[in-house]
């Protein structure tokens, strides 16, 4: 039975909020791709674009091939994520620079459900399950702890190059695309070219990630038909290790004066919060996490009960 009008609009809703992850330096749109149960159908869609395509255009036409590549699902979930970069873009700029500890905590309540739920996936643990486990988390917990590049270049081929490399990790659940962006000092950058439509640099971004994705998601497809446990165990491990860079409550050591002579953060540190008298914020920041805790769930149990 093929899906209807309606389930490309789920789907569509899917990519948007892949999308509003994906914008946030944290945040892994993968994550959000895993526990909405697209993840591995997204993987094969991609790997699917190869030259095998164009010979079943050129022997079977158009149609042949866009089912091939699952051409409904890809278009219906990429409009999705371009619909939300687009219009969240100035939102989340705005709630990062004012609201930071009240998104972090949202995003923070939702990854940290999704970590119980990826874990729930593996069907057998071992020594070399655990193993790969805390090297993912120990590999992903340094990454957080690298210090951004101060220069910020947006030449054309360092553009490309960028999304080369985010891309593929926007599609490794708990590796943050952006946040690769921020260490590279390639993400205002960006930021500012989508708020300017800056066609020039979005089309070098673009076509890097296009570059990085169809070869990193042959990758992926693989490790999931040969050792899906093990893959598993290792996506499990770097969203754990992800939690120290989306903790809310940061300390500022350094900080750097960027692009337009605003002074921002350059180094960070995870801190205990205030009590509850100290932060009249904090238990609205619980609250969200608890928010984002518990739409996770909810998301789950409606996969299954789809299922």
């Amino acid at each position: 039975m093929g899906r209807g009008i309606k389930d490309y609009l789920v789907i569509a809703l899917k990519g948007m909020a892949m999308g509003a992850a994906d914008v946030v330096p944290g945040v892994s749109g993968g994550t959000i791709a895993f526990i909405s149960g697209i993840y591995e159908e997204l993987l094969g869609s991609i790997a699917n674009v190869n030259l095998g395509l164009l010979k079943t255009l050129k022997s079977d036409g158009i149609k042949a091939a866009w089912k091939q590549v699952n051409g409904s699902f890809l278009l219906a979930l990429f409009i999705g994520i371009f619909i939300s970069i687009i219009s969240l873009a100035k939102t989340i700029k705005w709630l990062l620079e004012n609201e930071p500890v009240l998104l972090w905590s949202f995003f923070f309540g939702l990854v940290l459900a999704s970590i119980i739920y990826i874990g729930k996936q593996i069907t057998k643990w071992n020594f070399i399950t655990y193993t790969i486990l805390i090297v993912g988390a120990f590999v992903a917990y340094f990454i957080t702890t690298l210090n951004p590049l101060v220069t910020e270049s947006s030449s054309l081929l360092f553009m490309f190059l960028a999304g080369a490399i985010a891309i593929c990790a926007m599609i490794l659940p708990g590796v943050s695309g952006a946040f690769i962006l921020v260490l590279l000092g390639a993400y205002k950058p960006i930021l500012s070219a989508v708020n300017d439509r800056d066609i020039k640099t979005i089309a070098a971004v673009g076509l890097g990630a296009i570059v990085g994705l169809l070869s990193f998601s042959k990758i992926l497809k693989w490790m999931f038909a040969n050792y899906k446990n093990y893959t598993l165990a290792v996506l499990t491990g770097f969203i754990i290790g992800s939690l120290n860079k989306i903790w809310p409550w940061k300390e500022t050591i350094t900080t750097r004066i960027n692009s337009h002579g605003i002074e921002v953060p350059l180094k960070q540190v995870s801190i205990s919060p205030n009590s509850f008298d100290g932060d009249p914020k904090l238990l609205m920041a619980v609250v969200l996490a608890i928010v984002g805790f518990v739409l996770i769930l909810l998301m789950e149990k409606l996969a299954v009960k789809k299922a």
